[in-house]
């Protein structure tokens, strides 16, 4: 038995995403351009994924 997946895709590389089980509102990186994801909704086994932008902070060095 397999367990059930998730599928997206992209919206910076249009890269296929595969992932497993999660809920609206989590994150996760496109393994192709490494960007940040967010789950915006899930219907039918297929992600909506929206960029969100990583606020980086500066250590001043």
């Amino acid at each position: 038995m397999t367990a059930p997946t998730l599928t997206g895709v992209c919206p910076e590389c249009e890269t296929d995403l595969t992932v497993p089980p999660i809920v609206e509102g989590e994150t996760l990186s496109c393994p192709e351009c490494l960007l940040t994801l967010r789950v915006e909704d899930i219907r039918d086994g297929q992600l909506t994924l929206q960029m969100i932008e990583v606020q980086l902070r500066d250590w001043g060095q």
